[in-house]
């Protein structure tokens, strides 16, 4: 009786212990950032792959998740590849974006993920807002943050005036899951 309850224990922490599969073709950063006083740049970027495990367990949620720079897109073919040079994401040497959480927590209604983002190999802790909702089969995890692109050297060099580009960026993430 012992054994059977031992091996019921290990194949429940299996279960609720296994990451989720990202829905890549619904998830995504939205991101969008002033520039030159009265334009705003509005984009998106894609290639969501990593770790999410989401249960109801807090303790056992993460975010291990990454985005692929090189698929930036705002709509504008000479700027997209403008944003993939050396002067923002310079995506042949910095292929991924990353999220690393340390925790999760409830937060009234919403949750909060506090974690590690790297850019451009400088990593931040950052800590942002986050709902979840489930629609016919799946789980979205949708967040918000204001990112400083001083903090990750992103266009520094070339843009060290924010009268061209401003200094803050404002994100939404949008990760996916199959339940």
């Amino acid at each position: 009786m012992r054994n059977l309850l031992m091996i019921v224990a290990f194949a429940l922490l299996g279960h609720f212990g296994q990451a989720q599969q990202i829905v890549q073709s619904a998830s995504q950063v939205n991101f969008e950032i002033d520039g030159i006083g009265w334009s705003t740049v509005e984009g998106s970027i894609k290639g969501m792959k990593g770790s999410v495990s989401w249960t109801g367990n807090l303790v056992n949620n993460s975010f291990n998740v990454c985005i692929n720079p090189a698929s930036v897109f705002t709509d504008n073919e000479e700027r997209d590849e403008h944003l993939k040079n050396e002067d923002f994401f310079n995506v042949s040497k910095f292929s991924e974006i990353c999220f690393v959480s340390s925790s999760i927590i409830k937060d009234g209604t919403s949750y909060k993920a506090n974690g590690n983002l790297t850019i451009l190999g400088v990593s931040k802790k950052v800590s942002f807002p986050f709902a979840v909702t489930r629609n016919n089969g799946t789980t979205v995890l949708t967040g918000k943050l204001e990112i400083n692109r001083f903090d990750y050297s992103l266009a520094a060099e070339s843009y060290t005036s924010t009268i061209m580009v401003d200094d803050m960026v404002s994100v939404e993430i949008i990760c996916a899951l199959k339940n």
